[in-house]
């Protein structure tokens, strides 16, 4: 293969511009490895993380740039990554992250291999040779592609495996559920219920249903009666503002079996934590649609759990 490159004379090679652009994609594939793993990874050590793989750039246009471009000076580089970013509690736990950060790194380097390959025309045969137009390190253009692609792959990515993950969870799984709105906590018994598929269609987000007996104590008896009494589009004009929770208030298009309402009437909880056999799970992003119809005859559980709610950031792990 023969590569058609410009003179040395025409080359500029802007360092801090490719240090700029290595240092995001750093961060990106080190918030893709914590995504994958669920881990709760500080901002800060995000940066710092990215920061040193990052300088590998630096590095390479200094007297060490031989052990850097080595496999063994790549390898040290990512182990320092991972440690920074991660820390270190136990080698399975070092390992996960390490194998992961690999995993999320030839997952983006290959997507961006394959979308180039995908729409690459500028390839030619000329007596059996195959001669591509290669224009270096630099080239604006071919820069211009990793730029645009390189944030496209990642969400296509994230979002592929967020669709795997809700696919593989145990679906009618008992959980317990814990919902903090404004300074006063819920408990409550969840079913994990894979025919649950409520999103808020204008941003997106999974919402859970429980029984409205739970939340009497915190909405207040007034509030409760006026839920029970009207449907969720005539009792939003009965709230005065005595009622402190109006601003969490939400609607969003919903029509349960046997039932005429067009609307279900939704809270904005501050933070839901979901305790599953094996570990704790932060779910904050949802909506709490509220049921006046009983969810189980027998009080088996008091609230239908989203699928994609259990596809958040596990902040404890139960050994």
């Amino acid at each position: 293969m023969k590569d058609k490159r410009r003179k040395g004379s025409d080359v500029k090679i802007y360092l801090d511009v490719i240090w700029l652009l290595n240092f995001c994609f750093d961060s990106l594939l080190l918030l893709l490895t914590a995504f994958i793993l669920k881990r709760h990874v500080k901002k800060r050590r995000v940066i710092f993380g990215a920061f040193i793989g990052s300088s590998i750039v630096l590095f390479m246009f200094t007297p060490i740039s031989p052990f850097v471009e080595h496999p063994a000076g790549k390898l040290a580089f990512s182990v320092v990554i991972v440690l920074v970013t991660f820390g270190f509690k136990r080698f399975r736990f070092f390992f996960q992250n390490l194998f992961s950060f690999y995993f999320a790194t030839f997952l983006m380097g290959g997507g961006i291999i394959g979308a180039h390959s995908l729409l690459q025309t500028r390839s030619v045969m000329q007596h059996g040779v195959m001669i591509t137009n290669q224009t270096g390190f630099g080239d604006p253009v071919s820069w211009m592609f990793i730029v645009a692609g390189f944030p496209a792959i990642w969400f296509f990515s994230k979002k592929r495996i967020e669709d795997i993950e809700t696919k593989t969870i145990q679906y009618e799984e008992r959980v317990r559920l814990q919902a903090d709105i404004g300074g006063q906590t819920l408990h409550a018994k969840g079913l994990v219920d894979s025919g649950n598929q409520l999103y808020d269609p204008l941003t997106k987000t999974p919402v859970m249903i429980i029984h409205i007996d739970k939340l009497e104590p915190i909405l207040g008896e007034k509030e409760t009666h006026l839920i029970r009494s009207f449907s969720p589009l005539e009792v939003i004009d009965q709230f005065d503002d005595s009622f402190r929770y109006l601003d969490k208030i939400r609607l969003i298009p919903y029509r349960g079996v046997g039932q005429d309402n067009q609307f279900l009437l939704c809270l904005k909880p501050d933070h839901v934590t979901i305790y599953t056999k094996d570990e704790m799970i932060a779910a904050d992003k949802c909506l709490i649609g509220i049921s006046t119809a009983a969810l189980s005859a027998e009080g088996e559980f008091d609230a239908i759990i989203h699928p994609k709610m259990l596809s958040g950031k596990a902040v404890k792990h139960v050994s």
